[in-house]
């Protein structure tokens, strides 16, 4: 099983970390703003960064070190991979596979 840890971003920028077994639904529950919370309040849905992992603990350990880090470290973290800032998950829902959870891989460890 994979675990994933994402960034999602705003229209301005705004980022939220998070953590799931499951990185389309998850998406999908942000970008339709299925839960209230955090991501539905500021508008946050858009996938701009994500990373697989084989195991929760390191996915969770991964998830934590990233939201300790400061705001300018998750923009260069994103751009490292994401320099446009894409929606990274923009095709998933029209049958369109090219931006898939494969596509992008874990990077290189901080």
């Amino acid at each position: 099983m994979s675990y994933y840890v994402y960034i999602m971003a705003s229209r301005t920028k705004t980022l939220y970390v998070g953590v799931t077994n499951n990185l389309e639904r998850r998406v999908w529950e942000h970008e339709t703003r299925f839960i209230d919370g955090f991501t539905k309040r500021y508008n946050i849905h858009k996938l701009v960064y994500y990373e697989d992992y084989g195991s929760i603990g390191d996915a969770i350990a991964r998830e934590k070190q990233i939201k300790a880090w400061r705001r300018q470290k998750k923009i260069d973290l994103i751009e490292s991979l994401n320099p446009e800032w894409d929606d990274l998950a923009e095709t998933w829902y029209t049958g369109q596979r090219d931006s898939s959870p494969a596509r992008l891989r874990r990077a290189s460890s901080e």
